[in-house]
């Protein structure tokens, strides 16, 4: 009876043990390793002729509704003259972005909604007719990810910006009043036979923020803020994935006027929480995609029903009453080496009114945390980089180290902590990462005086990321490219 006692009482603490080993957060390395020689050759290897070159071995993903994704700079080479260059760029696009998705953030929580298309182009809003002119931002670049999308019957295959920060998906049209560069050719709608124009009274005319209605044709316009824009008709075509499943009547913007932040890509899938979201469309029950490093060739994917894989750290994803589009993640801390910071909690906190709170976005580059929130997170990662030499800072980033006569260092770790008690950390060069050629790194995190913190691609880079949208989590898988 005893050696039975015994077994059982083994087998329960074992089966303890890892059950929690499953609701606490494992136990946080104090240094992280950031091999210097590997990221400056990467830097150098950005300008070489055999740069830019799509990559072809791509692994079959687990799901059949899928994309292929690559970085920016595999489908559109920019002439820069070396990597500072092409950062300081990167950062110029940033903060437009960011600013994009604050200003956003403030008109859902005023209340002000845009809600009709003036012949001339102006935006009306209902409140105090404010008027937004439509401005171009064509100097600022394009999106930083890109899924090769099919549109149409037979299928078009065009590049497309992956957005989580939007809803409406929209490629450009022929004939084209006003379009910007893109890679592949105009996508031509007489060539489908599955184009289809949508009428005014229908669901997804009305789910538009911006809309107009011209012979009981819907036309949509979307603005994001910093000057890019679109303006077209809407429509719904047939979307191919990349092992040619296909989905039909998805509801697009056929855009016949586009200026902005897209040079290279065709058009934007929309990958927000909002009805007309492509996720939303085909009534997926989750999405999930992996951002490879910026400066690679290689290419992973997104991929939609494919579900969180099981070693992935997961946290609670939020709803915000006053914009359904952004995912937002129950973020409650940040450690460095280990030690949690105090942080003030409202520093992190999406409050009642719609405000504040974290988002994850795959838009956005670097992660901007609020201003206290920051000077916490970058002074203890300061106490613990004492040893290495400083530089000067480099645009939005005010702490850079000068690592030219390194082949590699220790760094303290970052982790992002949950309200669930689980913590996610950071390899060394999603948060470490070199301004230029020369040996110059900066800690890629930045202050933002706006309410809004998000956290960008820098820091994804190298995890999958899987929003399971019927359990309301986010998952993070790292080396799961």
């Amino acid at each position: 009876m005893a050696e039975r006692v015994s077994i059982f009482s083994v087998l329960f603490a074992l089966c303890f043990t890892v059950a929690l080993s499953r609701t606490l957060p494992p136990q946080t390395s104090r240094t992280a390793t950031l091999d210097v020689s590997a990221s400056i050759q990467k830097t150098l290897e950005v300008f070489s002729p055999e740069s830019n070159q799509l990559d072809q071995a791509f692994s079959p993903p687990s799901s059949s509704l899928s994309f292929r994704l690559h970085s920016r700079s595999t489908v559109h080479r920019a002439q820069h003259r070396d990597y500072k260059s092409l950062t300081l760029a990167r950062l110029g696009r940033d903060a437009a972005r960011a600013k994009s998705l604050q200003a956003r953030l403030d008109l859902a929580i005023s209340g002000i909604a845009v809600t009709d298309l003036e012949p001339d182009g102006d935006m009306v809003f209902e409140e105090e007719a404010l008027r937004a002119p439509v401005i171009s931002g064509t100097s600022q670049g394009s999106g930083e990810y890109f899924s090769r999308v099919g549109i149409g019957r037979p299928p078009s295959q065009v590049y497309m910006v992956l957005d989580t920060g939007s809803d409406v998906n929209w490629v450009q049209c022929a004939p084209c009043a006003d379009c910007y560069q893109q890679t592949d050719p105009i996508y031509e709608p007489s060539s489908s036979t599955s184009f289809s124009p949508l009428t005014c009274e229908t669901k997804q005319c009305k789910s538009l923020d911006v809309s107009m209605c011209r012979n009981n044709t819907c036309l949509y316009e979307v603005s994001y803020g910093d000057g890019s824009y679109t303006v077209g008709d809407f429509v719904t075509e047939t979307v191919t994935f990349a092992d040619s499943a296909s989905v039909s009547d998805i509801a697009i913007g056929c855009g016949h006027n586009n200026e902005g932040l897209f040079v290279g890509a065709a058009g934007l899938i929309g990958l927000g929480a909002g009805a007309l979201s492509f996720p939303s469309q085909i009534n997926a029950s989750s999405f999930s995609y992996c951002l490879v490093d910026r400066d690679s060739d290689n290419s992973s994917s997104l991929e939609f029903n494919s579900g969180t894989p099981y070693e992935a750290v997961t946290a609670p994803l939020l709803r915000n009453s006053k914009l359904d589009t952004f995912y937002y993640v129950d973020l409650t801390g940040l450690s460095v080496s280990g030690e949690l910071l105090s942080i003030p909690p409202s520093s992190l906190r999406l409050d009642g009114t719609g405000d504040g709170g974290v988002i994850i976005d795959s838009g956005t580059a670097v992660t901007r945390l609020q201003s206290k929130a920051y000077a916490s997170l970058r002074d203890a990662f300061t106490n613990g980089t004492k040893s290495l030499p400083s530089a000067s800072g480099v645009a939005l980033f005010d702490t850079c180290f000068d690592l030219s006569s390194m082949t590699s260092v220790e760094v303290p770790t970052v982790s992002f902590r949950f309200s669930n008690g689980k913590e996610v950390a950071l390899p060394a060069k999603n948060y470490v990462i070199p301004v230029d050629s020369n040996g110059t790194f900066c800690f890629a995190f930045a202050p933002t005086e706006s309410s809004l913190s998000i956290i960008g691609n820098v820091q994804q880079q190298g995890t999958r990321v899987s929003f399971d949208l019927a359990k309301s989590t986010v998952g993070f898988s790292p080396n799961s490219c």
